[in-house]
C-alpha cells in the first residue's frame, strides 16, 4: 500500500511541479493590504495571534498556501472560520497576492525546546515496523519542505504543536481528507497519540 502511495505522489509532485511554473508569482506588496482580514487570526507578518488555533503561515510556500484556500473554498477542507474567510477571495488575482504576501514574510521559527527522542524518531526515521514513512523524506530535515516548487510538502518546522497536533488528529480520524494521494492520512492513522503529540513537540521545535 505505500509502495502504491509513494508512487501516486510521485506522479503529483509533476503536476505540482508544472503548474506552479504556469501560474503567475503575485504581488506580496498588493497582498497586504488584502490579507488585512487574515491578519486578524494569523498575525501581520504571519505569526499566529492564536498558537492553539491558528497556524503560522510566515514563510509557508505560496502554493501550499492557495492550494489550502482553494480547497477550503470547494469544500474539500472544512472548517467555519477558515470556510468562511477563504469565500471572501474573490479572484485568482487575490489569491495569488495573498499567498504571495505570507509566504515572503520572514520564516516561523521554532521554539528551540530540548529535542524530543521520541518526536525525532518519528520524523527523521518514520516507524519502519508500522509502515510509517519518515517526515523528513517529504518535509526536509529541517522541517522546510522540499523546494518552493513542491508546495505539496508544506514548511512545517516551527509550526504551532497544538496545531499539529489538531492536523494530524484530524487526518487520523478521518476529519482532513485533503492530503495528497491520502498519504497523510493512512501515516496518522498508524501513529499512537502519544507519538503524535512528541511529533508535534519536535517539529515546532525545528
Amino acid at each position: 500500500m505505500m509502495i502504491r502511495k509513494i508512487g501516486t505522489l510521485g506522479a503529483l509532485l509533476v503536476v505540482a511541479v508544472s503548474t506552479t511554473q504556469a501560474m503567475a508569482a503575485g504581488d506580496a506588496a498588493a497582498g497586504k493590504d488584502k490579507a488585512a482580514v487574515c491578519q486578524g487570526c494569523h498575525g501581520e507578518k504571519g505569526i499566529s495571534v492564536d498558537p492553539t488555533t491558528y497556524p503560522n503561515l510566515a514563510g509557508q510556500f505560496s502554493g501550499y498556501i492557495k492550494k489550502q484556500i482553494q480547497d477550503f473554498q470547494a469544500g474539500r477542507r472544512n472548517n467555519d472560520t477558515m470556510s468562511a474567510m477563504a469565500a471572501t477571495v474573490a479572484t485568482k488575482e487575490d489569491l495569488e497576492d495573498i499567498a504571495a504576501y505570507f509566504s515572503t514574510q520572514k520564516p516561523m521559527k521554532g521554539v528551540g525546546g530540548k529535542d524530543n527522542a521520541m518526536g525525532k524518531q518519528v520524523f527523521m526515521e518514520g516507524v519502519p515496523t508500522e509502515g510509517v514513512y519518515a517526515c523528513k523524506n517529504c518535509h526536509g530535515d529541517n522541517g522546510r519542505g522540499k523546494a518552493p516548487d513542491i508546495h505539496l510538502f508544506p514548511v512545517i518546522g516551527g509550526q504551532n504543536k497544538a496545531y499539529i497536533m489538531t492536523q494530524l488528529k484530524d487526518l487520523k480520524e478521518g476529519r482532513r481528507t485533503n492530503d495528497p494521494a491520502g498519504m497523510m492520512g493512512d501515516i496518522a492513522k498508524k501513529l499512537t497519540d502519544k507519538q503524535i503529540e512528541a511529533l508535534a513537540e519536535y517539529v515546532a521545535n525545528l
